[in-house]
């Protein structure tokens, strides 16, 4: 852990992780919102390219100036990458955006779709992107930790703002409170699909994570005040985006911290 974050000392310069200079506007209302711009600076577009035109399929979280964390069941073989920092309206030109290929990605080598079991990922930015007010690492949480039931974490991403409903232009962000492993893996709720690498959020029937969101991150605030990664969009319920006793699930990033160290270290 002293490693990463020496690393992460070295590369994020003047900017911090996890302290963005527009501070989000946070409130207990539990419904997905427009975010304020660039609120939530270390969020990604994960894009692929068709017949010369890129598409956003993801969200993502920059960790490092050349590194993104997000969900191994947004990667295909089939397709070339980029990541799109600074964005916050996907369809309009935005001063200080950059779009970054893909050097090279890392799928976790314990990856199983049909589980869905180590659902997660490491982007490799062709060349390390410049800090700025609109784009900033988040911080991530020390090894093993564990989030309470229904602390107020925040999903944020493009994905669908209904079910079956139109993908966002704007980044969202929507209050998901923690449910605990406890409660998430009783029968009526996810029962033995969800394991102690996954963290559960949402599940209320109001809001939840949705199509498009997947690969972004689960955003919890510290206690020192910072924004730490506690979570990968994984999966939902496919009854729809809002389904009592569904939360979504998250791979919980606090399992998989030398995961990532050594994958950066290594890589």
């Amino acid at each position: 852990m002293i490693k990463f974050v020496l690393l992460a000392f070295l590369v994020a310069g003047a900017y911090g992780c996890g302290r963005p200079t527009f501070a989000p506007v946070v409130t207990r209302v539990v419904g997905g919102e427009d975010a304020r711009p660039h609120s939530w600076p270390w969020q990604i577009s994960l894009q692929y390219t068709r017949n010369n035109n890129w598409y956003h399929t993801c969200g993502g979280t920059l960790i490092a100036t050349n590194w993104v964390l997000t969900a191994a069941h947004c990667i295909s073989s089939r397709n070339t990458y980029r990541v799109v920092l600074g964005k916050y309206n996907l369809k309009q030109e935005e001063a200080g955006s950059v779009a970054i290929p893909a050097a090279t990605i890392i799928v976790h080598e314990k990856w199983n779709s049909l589980f869905i079991r180590n659902d997660i990922a490491l982007v490799k930015l062709q060349e390390h992107v410049t800090l700025s007010d609109t784009i900033m690492t988040a911080c991530l949480p020390d090894a093993g930790a564990i989030l309470l039931q229904d602390e107020a974490c925040y999903v944020t991403g493009w994905g669908r703002l209904y079910t079956n409903g139109p993908a966002a232009d704007t980044l969202q962000q929507a209050l998901l409170p923690v449910v605990d492993y406890a409660t998430c893996t009783q029968p009526d709720w996810w029962g033995s699909m969800v394991k102690d690498t996954m963290v559960c959020a949402g599940g209320d029937g109001v809001v939840s994570g949705c199509n498009g969101d997947s690969g972004g991150p689960l955003n919890c605030q510290g206690s020192d005040g910072s924004w730490e990664v506690h979570g990968i969009v994984s999966f939902g319920s496919g009854l729809g985006c809002n389904y009592p006793k569904k939360p979504t699930v998250f791979t919980r990033v606090s399992a998989y911290i030398d995961w990532i160290n050594n994958a950066m270290v290594n890589n």
